[in-house]
């Protein structure tokens, strides 16, 4: 049975030294006959792998029927894993209720914005403001951490199961309606403070109590601004709270454990940063050949990274929930192979889960684990690609992971991802703002900021993502994107710190309220630049206008801002409608940009900003990319020809060369 442990090890196992890379597995012994278990726990620990996570869509094999449960399986299964040595993350099964909860109080279903109810038959099909779900889910949380909170071989938890997934986020139940009226009611404290801030006497829109107010959808026009923002804030925080009330029980039944959760891809349904602050690593899945299918290269782009993914958008989301864990993140969720639910479902290249994983542990990630152990020949994902075939054969997957971990003995233990001198604000609320007030189809603040942090990248530069609660210090550059709602706490600290900061368009467009400022835009940032905005177009991408900006024209499309200002004119408008018009202004401390630029724009404009700020970058990389972590330098080939690694001549090798093949990673040290 359980082999003793002492209270150190009991306790300490999961918080490893920084700078140690495992590896590890995602693995569903529910799935497959007792027979294999054992043989899958020993070729698992052969391979290398060290963590094991288990549960998370187990409900009802845990409790098939209300208030009977069936523990044999998992205790054994527990068992087995941790007796060959693995380390066992145990998710709370909350993302799948059962088809007996759900006939019992149908109520836990989310509904859409159309009005449908969503039904039993996949996963997350539950409504995170039903009062019954909640209970519901703190009861199965309860008794499976009471019975597995101090089990030797149960490391750490993972609460739920991807928060988002399937456009879960926003419910418009009944339940959701009354919570939200709650929120609102603690919010504004009065009803005619809430009319103040929606603006209802526009179209008649007053509310005599709190009761009157509906949820946002299948209105005639677009509600107002703000409750649509509100009804964002409102869908986040009950995530928030629903996660809370897992962790407090895990860390009242299983203490000394981490928790984590497994966020998603390029999400910002919710705020990341307020469910962070709950638990104790970041994890994400990450499945970058369905990213770049569903992401915002061009479809040039995309035929040109087809096997390999984006080259930006798996590393900028490692540095995203760098923050959200506080520095601490692991993946859950890397991807071995082809899966089953985009668009199109292309096999990555050949040394791409390698690429990847040594890509996760240069970007701060500690933790790597497969999705999946073994591919399931049944059900939704008989196409998803795990580490074996479903008939137990290795698949490439294995071998990339055996290849990761016989390069993970050169390289020494200890190194930890330091404070970069870049950072790029992502702020949740601003991101809801541009949801709610896009002002043109088209305008995806997701991707503008990508496309920064994309063109910093490709200088050899490396970037933190910071919230606007972060700390400052030792920052040179601070760079936002898409900062819709700044904080005036956070522009005063950004005044007082030694770092220059470079603002995109839209950034100071909105109050808390989703009002103009009083003063015009762009509200608290005209205490770093002395501008106003009077007026903003979003442009369609058939039309372009030229932008001088030093002695070269590039065109632009999507977004122009009208400026007036007495700081520096960096760059103009040059096409015919108002001429020589301000689109880049600045001063020694910051600057300002009010249109959209990209490509060959966006490339010399970063670079421009880099050396502005006394940030050292290299030329353009194409598709190479360059990341630290401690003493150690990393460098990725996303591309089809080899290319040459800008190391210095005092480099010492550790993994590959200055030669990079297509696909391949060189790690090294070198003396300064």
């Amino acid at each position: 049975m359980h082999k003793p442990l002492t209270r150190q090890n009991r306790f300490d196992a999961a918080r490893k030294d920084a700078g140690m890379l495992e590896l590890g597995v995602c693995y569903y012994p529910e799935q497959w006959p007792r027979e294999k278990w054992d043989e899958d726990a020993r070729r698992m620990v052969e391979l290398g792998l060290a963590w094991v996570r288990i549960g998370e869509f187990a409900w009802s094999h845990i409790e098939p029927q209300s208030g009977i449960f069936q523990w044999e399986w998992m205790d054994e299964a527990v068992e087995v894993l941790g007796c060959a040595g693995l380390k066992v993350i145990l998710g709370t099964p909350t993302a799948a209720p059962p088809k007996w909860l759900v006939d019992r109080y149908p109520d836990i279903l989310p509904v859409d914005a159309r009005g449908v109810v969503r039904k039993f038959g996949a996963r997350r099909h539950y409504c995170f403001s039903s009062r019954r779900y909640r209970v519901e889910a703190a009861r199965i949380t309860e008794v499976l951490v009471r019975r597995y909170g101090e089990n030797p071989f149960v490391h750490a938890w993972q609460t739920d199961n991807e928060y988002g997934d399937h456009d879960t986020i926003h419910s418009y139940s009944d339940e959701a309606k009354l919570a939200f009226r709650e929120w609102l009611a603690a919010r504004y404290g009065t009803v005619e403070a809430m009319n103040r801030a929606w603006g209802t006497q526009f179209w008649s829109m007053h509310y005599n109590s709190f009761d009157e107010v509906d949820l946002p959808n299948n209105l005639v026009e677009e509600p107002t601004p703000t409750h649509l923002v509100d009804y964002y804030r409102f869908s986040s925080d009950q995530v928030k709270s629903f996660n809370k009330a897992q962790v407090d029980i895990i860390r009242r039944h299983s203490p000394g454990r981490s928790v984590t959760h497994n966020f998603m891809n390029q999400n910002t349904d919710f705020d990341h940063y307020k469910v962070g602050e709950d638990i104790d690593i970041a994890s994400w899945d990450v499945y970058p050949m369905g990213g770049l299918i569903n992401g915002r290269l061009s479809d040039e782009e995309k035929a040109r990274y087809l096997r390999v993914g984006d080259p930006d958008q798996t590393a900028f989301n490692h540095d995203i929930y760098r923050a959200v864990g506080k520095g601490r993140v692991w993946v859950m969720e890397q991807q071995p192979g082809p899966v089953n639910w985009a668009a199109h479902n292309q096999s990555p290249a050949d040394g791409m889960v390698r690429l990847w994983t040594w890509l996760a542990y240069a970007h701060g990630v500690d933790m790597v684990s497969y999705f999946r152990w073994r591919q399931a020949p049944f059900a939704q994902e008989q196409f998803h690609a795990g580490l074996l075939l479903p008939n137990s054969e290795v698949d490439q997957g294995y071998l990339e992971v055996a290849q990761v971990t016989e390069e993970m003995t050169r390289l020494p233990e200890g190194e930890a991802r330091e404070k970069a001198e870049v950072a790029i604000v992502l702020d949740y609320e601003s991101r809801f703002a541009a949801r709610a007030l896009p002002q043109g189809q088209g305008y995806a603040a997701s991707a503008i900021a990508l496309d920064w942090y994309s063109a910093i990248a490709r200088l050899g530069v490396d970037v933190d993502v910071i919230g606007q609660h972060a700390d400052l210090s030792g920052y040179k550059l601070v760079v936002a994107p898409d900062l819709v709602i700044p904080d005036a706490a956070f522009i005063a600290r950004l005044k007082a710190s030694g770092a220059k900061a470079l603002f995109g368009p839209r950034s100071g467009s909105k109050t808390r309220d989703m009002h103009i400022p009083a003063d015009l835009p762009p509200g608290p940032l005209a205490d770093l630049l002395d501008f106003r905005v009077t007026r903003v177009e979003s442009l369609p991408e058939y039309h372009s206008e030229p932008v001088l900006y030093g002695n070269t024209s590039h065109a632009v499309t999507g977004w122009r801002e009208l400026i007036r200002t007495t700081e520096t004119v960096l760059a103009t408008f040059e096409g015919e409608h108002r001429q020589g018009s301000p689109a880049i202004i600045g001063n020694a401390k910051a600057r300002y940009v009010g249109t959209l630029p990209r490509g060959e724009f966006l490339s010399k404009l970063m670079g421009d900003t880099l050396g502005w700020a006394d940030v050292k970058g290299l030329p353009d990389l194409g598709d190479l990319r360059l990341a630290r972590r401690g003493k150690l330098h990393f460098a990725f080939n996303y591309g089809s020809t080899p290319a040459s690694v800008p190391a210095s001549p005092t480099a010492d090798f550790l993994v590959g060369g200055r030669e990079l093949a297509p696909v391949d990673v060189a790690i090294w040290t070198q003396t300064p």
